[in-house]
């Protein structure tokens, strides 16, 4: 199993270009079921899930071809990815491939809209929770779906099709959000969603599936529309920036110190973040190629957050936040909403020499004058990072285990890094 060794102390310097939304390119990518046509999109990120939803889609039936290399691209600036399924082999999604990440469960949506049934296996634990599909379920239902779960599976079928209905989360949920959409959109009637997700990741699926023919209002607001139509057909859509890869490399500048700019980057996708982070002592600077972070020379301000969905502070910001603070002047106040069970990192990040008390959602986070490097293991994608944050302001050598988290969600990211001046390497075990 690999790992990721770094030696702390070094300031960041350079340029860091962002990569696409993995948040983005998986609904995007589910999204080829409910068309017979293709499907292509750009600047989809080389991670290990993406990989392995290509290989879920193909157990559907979906053929699909990665295109080579451009000129003047390199390992980190994206791929395009075609994705056509002509015929839909099997609507059945096993639990051996929805188990290892459960994205894979929003299939239901356009295996149901478009064939009218679909088994998929539930997806089980979490470890940062229980995050259920009660709420997707739901929406499933109100668009007159039958749903039964046998054997650990949901089985949904609509015989005679999906049919327009209103639908009132009772709470914000993405995967909810999502999985209304992309069953609402081939459904006889209108639908009207409330409470809906307003992540930019949800406004770029609609903004792809009304390019395929959909027709979608409201997206980006808590009311949106759908009026469905018989059938889709193919399109091209580039995968949005990814905020919170944008909002780790700008947190890893505010805590080592240095100058870098986040090609390609989007402001408007992390306002709240980006705002909390110059409260916190960083120069935030939006250019014409991206967004340009620096520490400036007075150190970091202890900021007090709470998680919100957008457009507050997100949730999978939180571990990297937890980092920068444990360096800063006076003690930060960190309240989770959005998940339990996210404050895993906190006894890996004790390890290093950081001070922080916990109390329910809770965390209070005692700036210290000095990190120590230690090893480390990873629990979580977002947890993973937030060590390599502190890992590069620590003295010393840390090592961090199961850097498999890390290869879910952050393309290239010693490459990234290093390239900036981080003294950080992989270790394979291979």
């Amino acid at each position: 199993m690999d790992r990721i060794r770094i030696v702390g102390g070094e300031a960041l310097n350079g340029a860091i270009p962002i990569s696409g939304a993995k948040n983005a390119a998986l609904p995007l990518m589910i999204a080829s079921l409910l068309t017979d046509e293709t499907l292509q999109l750009h600047n989809v990120p080389r991670l290990a899930d993406v990989a392995q939803l290509l290989r879920i889609l193909g157990n559907h039936g979906v053929d699909h071809g990665v295109a080579g290399k451009r000129p003047g691209q390199t390992a980190v600036t994206g791929q395009s990815i075609r994705l056509r399924a002509r015929d839909i082999i099997d609507t059945t999604a096993p639990y051996e491939l929805v188990s290892k990440m459960r994205a894979s469960f929003w299939v239901i949506a356009p295996l149901l809209a478009r064939m009218g049934e679909a088994r998929v296996s539930l997806p089980g634990g979490c470890a940062i929770g229980t995050r259920p599909v009660d709420l997707l379920l739901m929406a499933l239902e109100r668009l007159g779906a039958s749903i039964d779960i046998d054997g650990g599976y949901a089985v949904a079928r609509a015989p005679k099709g999906l049919k327009g209905g209103d639908i009132v989360f009772p709470k914000v949920t993405v995967g909810g959000t999502h999985t209304a959409l992309m069953a609402a959109v081939l459904a006889d009637g209108t639908t009207v969603i409330e409470n809906a997700a307003r992540e930019p990741e949800v406004v770029d699926l609609a903004q792809c599936l009304t390019a395929m023919g959909a027709r979608i209002t409201g997206a980006g607001t808590p009311r949106i529309v759908i009026d469905g139509v018989a059938r889709l057909g193919g399109t091209e859509h580039t995968v949005l920036p990814d905020r919170i890869e944008t909002g780790t490399y700008a947190m890893a500048v505010a805590m080592t110190g240095g100058d870098v700019l986040l090609e390609g980057a989007r402001p408007d996708l992390l306002q709240n973040a980006l705002d909390t982070l110059e409260s916190a002592g960083a120069e935030i600077t939006p250019t014409n190629e991206g967004i340009r972070v620096v520490r400036n020379g007075h150190g970091i301000t202890a900021v007090d957050v709470t998680t919100e969905p957008f457009p507050g502070f997100p949730t999978d910001l939180q571990a990297q936040f937890m980092a920068l603070m444990t360096r800063a002047r006076g003690t930060s106040r960190i309240r989770e909403t959005i998940f339990e069970n996210r404050f895993m990192h906190v006894q890996e990040l004790a390890r290093l020499g950081a001070r922080i008390r916990l109390d329910g959602d809770l965390a209070y986070v005692e700036g210290v004058q000095r990190l120590t490097g230690a090893p480390v293991m990873a629990t979580d994608l977002r947890a993973s990072v937030s060590l390599v944050i502190a890992a590069l302001a620590a003295e010393g050598e840390t090592t961090v285990n199961r850097v498999y988290h890390l290869d879910r969600g952050f393309e290239a990211l010693e490459h990234k890094l290093g390239a900036c001046g981080a003294r950080i390497e992989r270790i394979s075990n291979s």
